[in-house]
């Protein structure tokens, strides 16, 4: 498993947590001491750069996520969704596809296969979109 792979998926855990939990990714990260310097960066990246622009995110999340509002979707998928749309809108080093292809990986992985198709959905409009957004 690659090192972002490994970053995402750790990622995901701190904000799947802070979403149960009604708390700050980063101080779940910065809580603890466990995590592998080699993937320390790219999930300190991620969780800022979802908490930073998360307006934006949930917005486009509501927004093209049909048939689900935030509170009913599932946390995991919610926060895959989130993960894969920072790295989709606001990282120019790495290719939509590859973002979106992580997400769908992840979650045929870690939620149901519903999910996967559903995300891969979303994300697939979202990056068809993408350059009518203003960001």
């Amino acid at each position: 498993m690659s090192a972002r792979r490994k970053a995402r998926k750790r990622a995901l855990d701190f904000l799947y947590e802070a979403d149960i939990r009604s708390a700050r990714a980063i101080d779940l990260l910065e809580s603890r001491g466990e995590i592998e310097l080699s993937e320390r960066d790219y999930v300190l990246e991620l969780l800022l750069g979802v908490e930073t622009n998360a307006l934006k995110i949930d917005e486009l999340i509501t927004t093209y996520a049909q048939g689900w509002d935030m509170d009913r979707m599932p946390a995991i998928d919610r926060n895959i969704l989130r993960i894969s749309l920072f790295e989709i809108l606001f990282k120019n080093d790495l290719d939509d596809q590859v973002a979106a292809s992580e997400a769908v990986e992840i979650a045929t992985e870690l939620s149901t296969e519903d999910s996967a198709k559903y995300i891969n959905g979303v994300l697939g409009r979202i990056i068809i979109l993408k350059p009518s957004f203003a960001l």
